[in-house]
């Protein structure tokens, strides 16, 4: 690894790929490793070792990196009549870069009790292709590596084991495999109209000439869970393994917003999208019973003011939507762990069934309420800092409709994920939780894993560090910041809004408890048709071939009853066989056409 670190200043090489191969192929190893401390530390040292080079890449080890939106090409392969840009280094992919590893090491901290290996390895290649993709200069090399992403979660939903786990992820796969086929195609259009592979900002409008760049910013808005096509993250994150949930929080959405930094900032419908998504799905939010189903509800919120700030397009909105990332990957992870931990623990992350956890697990409790501190945006956190960039440049574009709303956003994911949250899985019942959960805690205050709240510790003081010290997120951003997020204006408001939000609670509580529910989102639209072509192909199509088989079967018996016929077998010639066959396709073509 050192040789790799050492190479002179400016020099290429196809090893400057290695925090994307470091961590994918490098995974791989991970089941075959027969000690188990030595595997561990393995799979520990795999995100150190892609940060230790992505740390060098930042200090010029490999050449200057030039200021946004300029970049480093590292690494072309020819392809065709194309170069393949698989290793290019921006401002922007070394944010998301550093963010992707440090959360990648917290993330192995807190899986370390995992005993299937495979899972490890599903995680490992699910970061590394994440890297891949935040790291392409080309349209092919993102879409290889966008298409093993949607793989990999597959495998962390699935390894959960449950009924519900695997249709879950197969539902996951079909969500993503369109979204890979809309980029597929419309980055061939694309390629065909312009004969660039260059993954860069593409143009957009409305008509069949932009058909191309409509089909890739569908797909990067149904990775980035954006509304109405958000309806998967919720249904699968809150059914991997407790682990797997964890990883399932970083990637995908963050990547989908990356991506359309590049392709499509400043584009109006994107900032309309945005701001539904971040209201609808607090809405959501307020009908779960589910601890993880409502942190999915507000990933799918917190990305929308990362989307809204993409579709603003200035300087200010895309450096709040890049730090917003940013900050929502920390403070995120740490929120699944926490739920996590009650899950490992407790059996459950259902609200109807928890309650009285505070006197066994107060560790998680505080760390889990850091979490929801940030998320919320409040002042001293880290989402503070960088949520707080994109109202602001609403409010600098002269559109206060999408001011009050991502304002009133903020208070919807106070009331649910600072106080709702923690209100039905620690503290209401403060003496004792429900027998069935009280089965499986022990008589004692630390009853969660070391190795899960070392992951917390990390996570939290990296909430703490980046809501006291914003300047040192402000400096790896793509653009100049001038923003100064603490000012008593926006400390005096946003603390009012909170506390008029916790009174709202104490009042309304009752009303936000655990209730056995079952919440009907945009997935109904497809789920009903999906269920009727399944009972289609069921019943009517399967009777129908059976008809067919049955008739094919007659004929060829007639068939072969005549060929042994001498009298007819002296008629058959090459022109009647030929005649006979001819027909029967033709009336096979007609068949099938008025099947399709």
């Amino acid at each position: 690894m050192k040789t790799i670190i050492r190479k002179r200043k400016g020099q290429s090489s196809e090893y400057l790929d290695t925090p994307r191969l470091v961590i994918s192929v490098c995974g791989f190893l991970i089941p075959f490793i027969p000690w188990p401390r030595i595997r561990q530390v393995y799979f520990l040292s795999l995100p150190l070792a892609g940060l230790d080079i992505l740390i060098a890449t930042s200090l010029g080890t490999f050449g200057d990196v030039p200021a946004w939106p300029a970049a480093l090409h590292k690494w072309q392969v020819p392809f065709l009549h194309y170069s393949l840009d698989i290793f290019r280094i921006n401002k922007l992919s070394l944010l998301f870069g550093y963010v992707y590893l440090i959360a990648a090491f917290c993330m192995n901290i807190y899986a370390l009790g995992v005993k299937n290996d495979w899972e490890r390895v599903a995680a490992m290649v699910y970061v590394g292709s994440a890297l891949g993709a935040v790291f392409a200069g080309d349209f092919f090399t993102l879409f290889f590596c966008v298409e093993i992403m949607s793989w990999a979660p597959f495998f962390l939903v699935m390894f959960r084991g449950t009924k519900k786990s695997m249709g879950a992820a197969l539902r996951y796969i079909l969500w993503h495999h369109f979204s890979g086929a809309c980029i597929v195609v419309g980055v061939l259009i694309h390629v065909h109209h312009t004969g660039s592979i260059e993954f860069t900002r593409m143009p957009w409008g409305w008509g069949g000439v932009y058909l191309g760049s409509n089909l890739v910013l569908l797909g990067f808005i149904i990775n980035a869970a954006t509304v109405p096509f958000h309806s998967w993250l919720a249904d699968t994150y809150s059914e991997a393994s407790y682990s797997g949930s964890v990883y399932m929080t970083a990637f995908t959405t963050k990547t989908a917003v990356f991506c359309l930094i590049i392709t499509f900032a400043g584009v109006p419908l994107l900032l309309w999208l945005g701001v539904i998504s971040a209201m609808f799905a607090v809405f959501m939010a307020v009908l779960e019973n589910d601890g993880r189903r409502l942190l999915s509800y507000h990933i799918v919120s917190q990305v929308g003011y990362m989307v809204a700030g993409v579709g603003l397009g200035s300087e200010l909105a895309i450096n709040g939507a890049a730090a917003h990332a940013f900050c929502h990957i920390i403070y995120k992870a740490l929120l699944y762990m926490g739920v996590g931990c009650v899950l490992l623990r407790a059996g459950t992350a259902r609200f109807d069934q928890l309650g009285g956890l505070y006197k066994y697990m107060p560790l998680s409790f505080w760390m889990t309420m850091i979490g929801a501190f940030s998320i919320s945006g409040f002042p001293l956190f880290s989402g503070f800092v960088s949520k707080t960039m994109t109202i602001e440049a609403s409010e600098v574009a002269h559109l206060p409709f999408v001011y009050l709303l991502l304002e009133g956003a903020s208070i919807g994911t106070f009331l649910h994920t600072g106080l709702k949250l923690p209100w039905n899985i620690w503290l209401q019942g403060m003496n004792e939780p429900q027998p069935g959960v009280r089965a499986n805690l022990n008589d004692s205050a630390f009853n969660t894993p070391w190795h899960m709240l070392t992951a917390m510790a990390i996570l939290s003081l990296l909430c703490l560090f980046l809501g006291l010290f914003p300047r040192v997120l402000y400096a790896l951003l793509p653009y100049p910041v001038e923003f100064v997020p603490y000012t008593v204006t926006r400390i005096f408001s946003m603390t009012q809004l909170f506390l008029f939000s916790f009174l709202g609670f104490l009042l309304l509580r009752k009303w936000l408890g655990g209730h056995p529910s079952y919440v009907l989102d945009t997935d109904w639209l497809v789920r009903i048709p999906g269920n009727l072509f399944i009972q289609f192909c069921k019943g009517p199509l399967v009777t129908f071939g059976d008809y067919l088989d049955k008739q094919v079967y007659r004929l060829a018996g007639a068939f072969i009853l005549n060929i042994r016929n001498p009298g007819i077998a002296g008629r058959l010639t090459p022109m009647s066989i030929g005649i006979g066959i001819m027909v029967s396709l033709s009336l096979f073509a007609v068949v099938l056409g008025i099947i399709i």
